[in-house]
Protein backbone atom coordinates (compact mmCIF):
# COMPACT_ATOMS: atom_id res chain seq x y z
CA UNK A 1 0.00 0.00 0.00
CA UNK A 2 1.58 3.61 -0.89
CA UNK A 3 2.10 5.62 1.27
CA UNK A 4 -0.53 8.74 1.39
CA UNK A 5 1.23 11.88 2.44
CA UNK A 6 -0.71 14.23 5.42
CA UNK A 7 -3.10 11.34 5.99
CA UNK A 8 -2.09 11.02 9.66
CA UNK A 9 -2.23 14.18 11.93
CA UNK A 10 1.08 15.42 13.22
CA UNK A 11 0.08 14.20 17.17
CA UNK A 12 -0.37 10.89 16.00
CA UNK A 13 3.13 10.87 14.25
CA UNK A 14 4.64 12.29 17.32
CA UNK A 15 3.44 9.36 19.47
CA UNK A 16 4.75 6.70 17.09
CA UNK A 17 8.11 8.57 17.15
CA UNK A 18 8.17 8.23 21.09
CA UNK A 19 6.41 4.94 21.19
CA UNK A 20 9.51 3.91 18.73
CA UNK A 21 12.34 5.72 21.15
CA UNK A 22 10.72 3.35 23.93
CA UNK A 23 10.78 0.21 22.00
CA UNK A 24 13.23 0.42 19.06
CA UNK A 25 11.60 -1.71 16.61
CA UNK A 26 9.78 0.11 14.01
CA UNK A 27 7.51 -2.88 13.03
CA UNK A 28 6.48 -3.73 16.16
CA UNK A 29 4.89 -0.36 16.97
CA UNK A 30 3.36 -0.35 12.97
CA UNK A 31 1.70 -2.77 14.27
CA UNK A 32 0.60 -1.57 17.91
CA UNK A 33 -1.07 1.51 16.18
CA UNK A 34 -2.26 -0.27 13.16
CA UNK A 35 -0.52 1.72 10.08
CA UNK A 36 0.92 -0.14 7.43
CA UNK A 37 4.28 -1.30 7.07
CA UNK A 38 7.42 0.77 5.65
CA UNK A 39 5.27 4.15 6.93
CA UNK A 40 6.60 4.09 9.83
CA UNK A 41 10.18 3.14 9.00
CA UNK A 42 9.88 6.67 6.88
CA UNK A 43 9.23 8.80 9.88
CA UNK A 44 12.13 7.35 11.61
CA UNK A 45 14.30 8.19 8.81
CA UNK A 46 12.99 11.63 8.61
CA UNK A 47 12.63 12.64 11.94
CA UNK A 48 16.21 11.03 12.50
CA UNK A 49 16.11 8.42 15.10
CA UNK A 50 17.64 5.77 13.24
CA UNK A 51 19.65 5.12 10.13
CA UNK A 52 19.81 2.75 7.26
CA UNK A 53 22.55 0.11 7.35
CA UNK A 54 22.05 -3.42 5.37
CA UNK A 55 19.06 -6.02 6.54
CA UNK A 56 16.96 -2.86 7.80
CA UNK A 57 17.02 -0.01 10.12
CA UNK A 58 19.80 0.42 12.94
CA UNK A 59 18.73 2.01 16.27
CA UNK A 60 21.09 4.32 17.62
CA UNK A 61 21.04 3.09 21.23
CA UNK A 62 22.40 -0.17 20.12
CA UNK A 63 25.86 0.88 19.95
CA UNK A 64 25.64 2.07 23.37
CA UNK A 65 23.77 -1.31 24.30
CA UNK A 66 26.64 -3.18 23.20
CA UNK A 67 28.98 -1.10 25.06
CA UNK A 68 27.22 -1.74 28.52
CA UNK A 69 26.98 -5.49 27.75
CA UNK A 70 30.80 -5.85 27.05
CA UNK A 71 31.09 -4.36 30.35
CA UNK A 72 29.48 -6.50 32.19
CA UNK A 73 25.59 -5.99 32.42
CA UNK A 74 22.58 -8.28 31.69
CA UNK A 75 20.51 -7.46 29.10
CA UNK A 76 17.63 -6.35 31.07
CA UNK A 77 20.41 -3.95 32.91
CA UNK A 78 21.82 -2.38 29.21
CA UNK A 79 18.36 -2.33 28.18
CA UNK A 80 16.55 0.15 30.67
CA UNK A 81 20.03 2.14 30.21
CA UNK A 82 19.33 3.21 26.66
CA UNK A 83 15.72 3.40 27.03
CA UNK A 84 14.12 0.40 25.46
CA UNK A 85 12.47 -2.64 26.62
CA UNK A 86 14.13 -6.20 27.68
CA UNK A 87 12.95 -7.52 24.50
CA UNK A 88 14.31 -5.48 22.25
CA UNK A 89 17.54 -5.88 23.78
CA UNK A 90 17.48 -9.62 23.39
CA UNK A 91 16.88 -9.19 19.93
CA UNK A 92 20.12 -7.26 19.44
CA UNK A 93 21.63 -9.71 21.50
CA UNK A 94 20.73 -12.51 19.00
CA UNK A 95 21.48 -10.87 15.76
CA UNK A 96 24.33 -9.92 16.91
CA UNK A 97 25.45 -13.46 17.74
CA UNK A 98 23.88 -14.60 14.17
CA UNK A 99 25.94 -11.94 12.53
CA UNK A 100 29.31 -13.14 14.26
CA UNK A 101 28.15 -16.57 13.66
CA UNK A 102 28.23 -16.06 9.79
CA UNK A 103 31.64 -14.55 10.43
CA UNK A 104 30.40 -11.16 10.19
CA UNK A 105 32.38 -8.25 11.57
CA UNK A 106 34.38 -5.95 9.32
CA UNK A 107 32.87 -2.54 9.14
CA UNK A 108 32.44 -1.46 5.65
CA UNK A 109 34.08 1.54 3.80
CA UNK A 110 30.96 3.97 4.30
CA UNK A 111 31.45 2.90 8.41
CA UNK A 112 28.59 0.83 8.21
CA UNK A 113 29.21 -3.44 9.06
CA UNK A 114 27.87 -6.03 6.52
CA UNK A 115 25.28 -7.21 9.38
CA UNK A 116 26.33 -4.87 12.54
CA UNK A 117 26.66 -1.91 13.16
CA UNK A 118 30.33 -0.60 12.57
CA UNK A 119 30.71 0.76 16.25
CA UNK A 120 29.58 -2.11 18.30
CA UNK A 121 32.25 -4.32 20.18
CA UNK A 122 32.38 -7.54 20.87
CA UNK A 123 30.03 -8.23 23.50
CA UNK A 124 32.31 -10.19 26.19
CA UNK A 125 31.39 -11.69 28.91
CA UNK A 126 32.87 -10.94 31.95
CA UNK A 127 32.53 -13.77 34.29
CA UNK A 128 34.78 -11.96 36.71
CA UNK A 129 31.47 -9.80 37.66
CA UNK A 130 29.37 -13.49 38.15
CA UNK A 131 31.72 -14.61 40.57
CA UNK A 132 35.20 -14.06 42.75
CA UNK A 133 38.43 -15.34 41.25
CA UNK A 134 36.98 -16.15 37.84
CA UNK A 135 38.66 -14.97 34.18
CA UNK A 136 36.40 -12.69 31.92
CA UNK A 137 36.08 -14.39 28.64
CA UNK A 138 37.42 -12.27 25.73
CA UNK A 139 35.94 -14.25 22.75
CA UNK A 140 32.34 -13.82 21.48
CA UNK A 141 29.73 -16.54 22.21
CA UNK A 142 28.80 -18.34 19.13
CA UNK A 143 25.27 -20.01 18.63
CA UNK A 144 26.07 -23.52 19.88
CA UNK A 145 27.34 -24.02 22.88
CA UNK A 146 31.02 -25.08 22.82
CA UNK A 147 33.74 -27.35 24.70
CA UNK A 148 34.93 -24.78 27.19
CA UNK A 149 31.33 -23.99 28.10
CA UNK A 150 30.45 -27.59 28.44
CA UNK A 151 33.39 -28.03 30.92
CA UNK A 152 32.37 -25.08 32.67
CA UNK A 153 28.91 -26.19 32.84
CA UNK A 154 30.02 -29.78 34.45
CA UNK A 155 31.84 -28.04 36.96
CA UNK A 156 29.22 -26.11 38.18
CA UNK A 157 26.41 -28.87 37.86
CA UNK A 158 28.28 -30.98 40.37
CA UNK A 159 28.48 -28.12 42.49
CA UNK A 160 25.10 -27.90 42.32
CA UNK A 161 24.75 -24.58 41.29
CA UNK A 162 21.19 -23.96 40.05
CA UNK A 163 20.68 -23.86 36.67
CA UNK A 164 19.92 -20.01 36.13
CA UNK A 165 22.87 -19.30 38.10
CA UNK A 166 25.11 -21.45 35.72
CA UNK A 167 23.39 -19.33 32.94
CA UNK A 168 24.30 -15.98 34.38
CA UNK A 169 27.93 -17.34 34.68
CA UNK A 170 28.24 -17.83 31.16
CA UNK A 171 25.73 -15.79 29.31
CA UNK A 172 23.61 -18.19 28.25
CA UNK A 173 19.62 -18.63 28.28
CA UNK A 174 18.81 -20.61 31.06
CA UNK A 175 16.74 -22.76 28.64
CA UNK A 176 20.01 -23.57 26.92
CA UNK A 177 21.32 -25.00 30.10
CA UNK A 178 18.65 -26.63 31.10
CA UNK A 179 18.37 -28.64 27.04
CA UNK A 180 22.11 -29.32 27.48
CA UNK A 181 21.81 -30.56 30.75
CA UNK A 182 18.56 -32.68 29.64
CA UNK A 183 19.95 -34.12 25.89
CA UNK A 184 23.76 -34.75 26.21
CA UNK A 185 23.74 -36.95 29.14
CA UNK A 186 25.50 -40.43 29.09
CA UNK A 187 23.93 -43.53 29.11
CA UNK A 188 24.26 -43.79 33.04
CA UNK A 189 22.87 -40.79 33.39
CA UNK A 190 25.76 -38.43 34.07
CA UNK A 191 26.84 -35.36 32.52
CA UNK A 192 30.66 -35.72 30.96
CA UNK A 193 31.47 -32.59 29.02
CA UNK A 194 33.67 -34.05 26.68
CA UNK A 195 31.13 -37.08 25.39
CA UNK A 196 28.11 -33.93 25.24
CA UNK A 197 30.62 -32.07 22.97
CA UNK A 198 30.83 -35.21 20.61
CA UNK A 199 27.47 -35.98 20.53
CA UNK A 200 25.88 -32.46 19.94
CA UNK A 201 28.59 -31.93 17.31
CA UNK A 202 27.29 -35.55 15.96
CA UNK A 203 23.71 -34.30 16.08
CA UNK A 204 24.72 -31.22 14.16
CA UNK A 205 26.30 -32.41 10.99
CA UNK A 206 24.83 -31.88 7.80
CA UNK A 207 24.12 -32.71 5.31
CA UNK A 208 22.33 -36.09 6.11
CA UNK A 209 21.50 -38.54 3.89
CA UNK A 210 17.74 -39.25 2.65
CA UNK A 211 16.01 -41.97 3.33
CA UNK A 212 14.57 -42.12 0.38
CA UNK A 213 17.41 -42.21 -1.97
CA UNK A 214 17.12 -44.03 -5.88
CA UNK A 215 16.95 -48.36 -5.71
CA UNK A 216 16.11 -48.50 -2.37
CA UNK A 217 13.54 -50.83 -1.38
CA UNK A 218 11.69 -48.12 0.73
CA UNK A 219 11.27 -45.88 -2.30
CA UNK A 220 10.44 -48.70 -4.34
CA UNK A 221 7.61 -49.20 -1.45
CA UNK A 222 6.76 -45.26 -1.16
CA UNK A 223 6.20 -44.90 -4.95
CA UNK A 224 3.70 -47.70 -5.23
CA UNK A 225 1.83 -47.17 -2.74
CA UNK A 226 1.40 -43.44 -3.47
CA UNK A 227 0.31 -44.35 -6.91
CA UNK A 228 -2.73 -46.50 -5.43
CA UNK A 229 -3.09 -42.93 -4.09
CA UNK A 230 -1.97 -43.80 -0.42
CA UNK A 231 -1.40 -41.19 1.58
CA UNK A 232 1.93 -40.18 3.17
CA UNK A 233 0.52 -41.36 7.23
CA UNK A 234 -1.25 -44.34 5.10
CA UNK A 235 2.25 -45.28 4.06
CA UNK A 236 4.00 -44.75 7.01
CA UNK A 237 2.10 -46.86 9.48
CA UNK A 238 1.37 -49.47 7.04
CA UNK A 239 5.01 -49.88 6.61
CA UNK A 240 5.49 -50.86 10.48
CA UNK A 241 2.56 -53.90 9.80
CA UNK A 242 4.24 -55.36 6.39
CA UNK A 243 7.97 -54.99 7.87
CA UNK A 244 7.99 -55.40 11.17
CA UNK A 245 11.04 -56.89 11.57
CA UNK A 246 13.25 -54.62 9.53
CA UNK A 247 14.16 -50.98 10.91
CA UNK A 248 15.28 -50.08 8.14
CA UNK A 249 11.61 -50.09 6.26
CA UNK A 250 10.18 -47.23 8.22
CA UNK A 251 9.94 -43.64 7.24
CA UNK A 252 8.25 -41.17 8.95
CA UNK A 253 4.75 -39.18 6.44
CA UNK A 254 7.01 -35.51 6.68
CA UNK A 255 9.84 -36.90 5.25
CA UNK A 256 7.61 -38.49 2.27
CA UNK A 257 6.25 -34.73 1.75
CA UNK A 258 9.30 -33.15 1.96
CA UNK A 259 10.78 -35.66 -1.04
CA UNK A 260 7.11 -34.96 -3.07
CA UNK A 261 7.53 -30.84 -2.90
CA UNK A 262 11.29 -31.09 -3.76
CA UNK A 263 10.20 -33.38 -6.82
CA UNK A 264 8.44 -30.21 -7.02
CA UNK A 265 10.62 -27.59 -7.23
CA UNK A 266 12.83 -29.81 -9.44
CA UNK A 267 10.05 -29.48 -12.22
CA UNK A 268 7.63 -33.09 -12.32
CA UNK A 269 4.93 -30.96 -10.83
CA UNK A 270 2.64 -32.98 -12.72
CA UNK A 271 3.55 -36.39 -11.26
CA UNK A 272 3.30 -34.53 -7.69
CA UNK A 273 0.10 -33.32 -8.32
CA UNK A 274 -0.78 -36.59 -9.26
CA UNK A 275 0.70 -38.12 -6.42
CA UNK A 276 -1.76 -35.64 -3.60
CA UNK A 277 -4.37 -35.69 -3.24
CA UNK A 278 -4.87 -31.98 -2.85
CA UNK A 279 -3.33 -31.78 -5.98
CA UNK A 280 -1.34 -29.28 -4.52
CA UNK A 281 2.80 -28.97 -5.59
CA UNK A 282 3.45 -26.12 -3.06
CA UNK A 283 3.57 -26.76 0.90
CA UNK A 284 0.83 -24.72 2.66
CA UNK A 285 2.20 -23.36 6.07
CA UNK A 286 0.17 -24.87 9.01
CA UNK A 287 0.59 -25.37 12.40
CA UNK A 288 2.15 -22.07 13.02
CA UNK A 289 2.20 -19.60 15.84
CA UNK A 290 1.46 -16.36 14.63
CA UNK A 291 2.57 -13.38 16.28
CA UNK A 292 -0.18 -10.85 17.50
CA UNK A 293 -0.69 -8.05 14.79
CA UNK A 294 -0.93 -5.64 17.69
CA UNK A 295 -0.27 -5.76 21.46
CA UNK A 296 -3.50 -4.79 23.12
CA UNK A 297 -5.46 -7.82 21.79
CA UNK A 298 -9.17 -8.22 22.20
CA UNK A 299 -10.48 -10.88 23.90
CA UNK A 300 -11.10 -14.07 21.67
CA UNK A 301 -13.88 -15.23 20.26
CA UNK A 302 -13.92 -17.94 22.75
CA UNK A 303 -14.77 -15.59 25.64
CA UNK A 304 -18.18 -14.12 23.83
CA UNK A 305 -21.15 -14.80 25.72
CA UNK A 306 -23.46 -17.92 24.65
CA UNK A 307 -26.40 -15.99 23.14
CA UNK A 308 -24.15 -14.50 20.31
CA UNK A 309 -23.37 -18.18 19.81
CA UNK A 310 -26.78 -19.37 19.47
CA UNK A 311 -28.30 -16.46 17.85
CA UNK A 312 -30.84 -16.11 20.26
CA UNK A 313 -30.29 -12.56 20.95
CA UNK A 314 -30.01 -10.24 18.56
CA UNK A 315 -27.11 -7.22 18.68
CA UNK A 316 -24.13 -9.23 17.71
CA UNK A 317 -22.15 -8.58 14.76
CA UNK A 318 -19.54 -9.80 12.43
CA UNK A 319 -17.26 -7.47 10.33
CA UNK A 320 -14.44 -7.50 8.18
CA UNK A 321 -12.62 -5.17 5.46
CA UNK A 322 -13.21 -6.45 2.03
CA UNK A 323 -10.00 -5.56 0.24
CA UNK A 324 -9.49 -3.82 -3.87
CA UNK A 325 -6.40 -4.00 -5.91
CA UNK A 326 -2.92 -3.96 -4.31
CA UNK A 327 -4.49 -3.46 -0.88
CA UNK A 328 -4.97 -0.03 -1.71
CA UNK A 329 -8.68 0.33 -0.74
CA UNK A 330 -11.26 -1.18 0.95
CA UNK A 331 -14.60 -1.45 2.22
CA UNK A 332 -15.76 -2.70 6.25
CA UNK A 333 -18.58 -5.13 6.14
CA UNK A 334 -20.72 -5.71 9.40
CA UNK A 335 -23.55 -8.55 9.20
CA UNK A 336 -25.67 -8.76 12.20
CA UNK A 337 -25.66 -12.74 13.01
CA UNK A 338 -29.47 -13.49 13.89
CA UNK A 339 -31.06 -11.08 11.19
CA UNK A 340 -28.25 -10.71 8.50
CA UNK A 341 -28.59 -7.27 8.21
CA UNK A 342 -26.03 -5.51 6.59
CA UNK A 343 -24.06 -2.16 6.83
CA UNK A 344 -21.13 -0.90 4.62
CA UNK A 345 -18.94 1.40 5.86
CA UNK A 346 -17.07 3.52 3.17
CA UNK A 347 -13.66 4.17 4.18
CA UNK A 348 -12.05 6.91 1.88
CA UNK A 349 -8.57 6.67 0.95
CA UNK A 350 -7.08 4.81 3.68
CA UNK A 351 -7.87 1.23 6.04
CA UNK A 352 -6.11 2.21 8.80
CA UNK A 353 -6.63 1.72 12.37
CA UNK A 354 -7.94 4.87 12.94
CA UNK A 355 -10.16 5.45 9.74
CA UNK A 356 -11.92 2.13 10.27
CA UNK A 357 -12.35 2.90 13.85
CA UNK A 358 -14.46 6.13 13.33
CA UNK A 359 -16.13 4.13 10.17
CA UNK A 360 -17.43 1.46 12.49
CA UNK A 361 -17.91 4.10 15.29
CA UNK A 362 -20.32 6.11 13.25
CA UNK A 363 -22.67 3.52 11.85
CA UNK A 364 -23.39 1.83 15.66
CA UNK A 365 -24.03 4.70 16.35
CA UNK A 366 -26.99 4.81 14.33
CA UNK A 367 -28.63 2.01 16.06
CA UNK A 368 -30.58 1.64 19.34
CA UNK A 369 -28.64 0.59 22.27
CA UNK A 370 -30.27 -3.29 22.52
CA UNK A 371 -28.83 -3.94 18.99
CA UNK A 372 -25.18 -3.26 20.07
CA UNK A 373 -24.02 -6.46 21.92
CA UNK A 374 -20.95 -7.41 20.34
CA UNK A 375 -18.54 -7.50 17.18
CA UNK A 376 -16.23 -9.91 16.40
CA UNK A 377 -13.33 -9.68 13.65
CA UNK A 378 -10.44 -11.49 12.42
CA UNK A 379 -7.07 -10.37 13.75
CA UNK A 380 -6.21 -7.51 11.30
CA UNK A 381 -4.29 -4.64 12.64
CA UNK A 382 -7.46 -2.48 11.58
CA UNK A 383 -8.54 -3.28 15.07
CA UNK A 384 -5.80 -1.84 16.92
CA UNK A 385 -8.03 1.35 17.96
CA UNK A 386 -10.57 -1.70 19.38
CA UNK A 387 -11.20 0.41 23.00
CA UNK A 388 -12.02 3.40 21.32
CA UNK A 389 -15.26 1.47 19.62
CA UNK A 390 -16.09 -0.07 22.89
CA UNK A 391 -15.73 3.30 24.68
CA UNK A 392 -17.76 5.43 22.01
CA UNK A 393 -20.46 2.08 21.36
CA UNK A 394 -20.32 0.24 24.26
CA UNK A 395 -20.30 -2.39 21.88
CA UNK A 396 -17.58 -5.00 22.90
CA UNK A 397 -14.71 -6.06 20.48
CA UNK A 398 -13.74 -10.25 20.14
CA UNK A 399 -11.47 -11.49 17.90
CA UNK A 400 -11.07 -14.94 15.76
CA UNK A 401 -8.41 -17.40 16.29
CA UNK A 402 -5.87 -16.52 13.41
CA UNK A 403 -6.50 -18.39 9.99
CA UNK A 404 -10.19 -19.55 10.90
CA UNK A 405 -12.51 -17.60 8.81
CA UNK A 406 -15.34 -19.99 9.51
CA UNK A 407 -15.58 -18.42 12.90
CA UNK A 408 -17.15 -15.23 10.84
CA UNK A 409 -19.36 -17.64 8.65
CA UNK A 410 -22.36 -15.00 8.43
CA UNK A 411 -19.41 -12.10 7.65
CA UNK A 412 -17.81 -14.83 4.68
CA UNK A 413 -20.83 -15.28 3.46
CA UNK A 414 -22.13 -12.16 2.90
CA UNK A 415 -18.27 -10.66 1.90
CA UNK A 416 -18.99 -13.64 -0.82
CA UNK A 417 -22.30 -11.68 -1.83
CA UNK A 418 -20.62 -8.30 -2.08
CA UNK A 419 -18.03 -9.75 -4.71
CA UNK A 420 -20.98 -9.95 -7.27
CA UNK A 421 -21.14 -5.93 -6.45
CA UNK A 422 -16.85 -5.06 -6.06
CA UNK A 423 -15.30 -7.56 -7.66
CA UNK A 424 -11.61 -8.53 -6.59
CA UNK A 425 -8.61 -6.61 -8.54
CA UNK A 426 -11.14 -3.40 -8.65
CA UNK A 427 -10.08 -0.30 -7.08
CA UNK A 428 -13.08 0.25 -4.33
CA UNK A 429 -12.32 3.75 -3.56
CA UNK A 430 -14.36 4.54 -6.67
CA UNK A 431 -17.30 3.78 -4.81
CA UNK A 432 -19.19 6.79 -2.92
CA UNK A 433 -21.18 6.36 -0.12
CA UNK A 434 -24.06 6.88 -1.75
CA UNK A 435 -23.30 3.33 -3.70
CA UNK A 436 -22.55 1.88 -0.75
CA UNK A 437 -25.78 2.15 0.89
CA UNK A 438 -27.80 1.18 -2.48
CA UNK A 439 -26.26 -2.02 -2.44
CA UNK A 440 -26.60 -2.36 1.44
CA UNK A 441 -30.12 -2.04 0.68
CA UNK A 442 -30.68 -4.44 -2.57
CA UNK A 443 -28.88 -7.21 0.07
CA UNK A 444 -31.18 -6.11 2.78
CA UNK A 445 -34.10 -6.28 0.84
CA UNK A 446 -33.18 -10.14 -0.88
CA UNK A 447 -34.89 -13.14 0.91
CA UNK A 448 -33.24 -15.70 2.79
CA UNK A 449 -33.57 -19.00 2.96
CA UNK A 450 -32.21 -19.19 6.44
CA UNK A 451 -34.99 -16.65 7.53
CA UNK A 452 -38.12 -18.71 5.86
CA UNK A 453 -37.53 -16.48 2.92
CA UNK A 454 -38.02 -13.41 5.09
CA UNK A 455 -35.02 -10.61 4.09
CA UNK A 456 -32.78 -8.77 6.39
CA UNK A 457 -34.68 -5.96 6.54
CA UNK A 458 -37.62 -7.16 7.34
CA UNK A 459 -36.97 -8.72 10.28
CA UNK A 460 -34.60 -5.74 11.59
CA UNK A 461 -37.84 -3.97 11.40
CA UNK A 462 -39.47 -6.76 13.61
CA UNK A 463 -37.33 -5.95 16.17
CA UNK A 464 -37.50 -2.64 16.02
CA UNK A 465 -41.33 -2.70 16.15
CA UNK A 466 -41.17 -4.81 19.64
CA UNK A 467 -39.17 -2.35 21.58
Amino acid sequence: MGIVRGKYSAEFKRRFLDRFDQVGVVSRVEDEMGIPRSTGREWVLEAGLARMRPGGLFHPGQDEFHRLRSAGLTVAQAAARVGVVRQTGHRWENGFRDAFDRGVGQPDSAGYNTGMPSLMPAPTRLIAAQGPGAEPSERVKGRFLDEAERVRIADLYREDTPIPDIARVLGRDRTTIWRELTRNRSEDGAYRPYSADRVATARRARPKDRKLTPDSRLRTYVQAKLELRWSPAQISNRLVIDHPDEAGMRVCPETIYQQLYLQARGGLRREVAAALRTGRIRRRPSGQVRRPRFTDMPPLISDRPAEAADRAVPGHWEGDLIVGKDSGSAIATLVERTTRYLLLCHLPGSHDALTVTAAITAQMKTLPEHLRGSLTWDQGAEMAQHRAITVATDLQVYICNPASPWERGTNENTNGLLRQYFPKGTDLSVHTEADLELVAQQLNARPRKTLDWATPAERLAQLLSTH
